[in-house]
């Protein structure tokens, strides 16, 4: 990836500030949803910049485009979980309003770095 380093990406830096909004909204959630709906989400969360990083490191654009898309995948899963969390009352509109605006901003980045990915093969 010409000498740069995954820390180095907007998306992965944009990702980890997602991960911890996701932690700080989560943890007004019912206690219940400790192995539930907090313990998904946030694994759902962690799993976006986990998987840009590790993608990055196979030194393969392929095998990173495959983990662009894993993590494009767990960011949409989040997304859902977070509008499920919205209809239990857990989040309110102002918090899953914010959430949301970041989800799709790192969306956008995804996909801007895996279709220049696809133009280098």
């Amino acid at each position: 990836m010409g000498g740069k380093n995954y820390r180095d990406l907007i998306v992965w830096q944009k990702a980890m500030d997602f991960v911890e909004k996701v932690y700080h909204a989560t943890r007004g959630f019912p206690k219940e949803e400790i192995y539930g709906l907090t313990s998904q989400v946030r694994r759902a969360a962690v799993s976006v910049p986990s998987n840009i990083a590790e993608g990055e490191g196979r030194h393969s654009a392929g095998d990173f485009q495959r983990f662009l898309s894993m993590a494009y995948g767990s960011l949409r899963e989040v997304e859902t979980q977070i509008l499920i969390a919205e209809r239990l009352h857990y989040l309110p509109a102002e918090k899953v309003s914010d959430l949301m605006g970041a989800a799709g901003e790192i969306g956008r980045l995804l996909n801007g770095l895996m279709t220049s990915l696809s133009r280098r093969r």
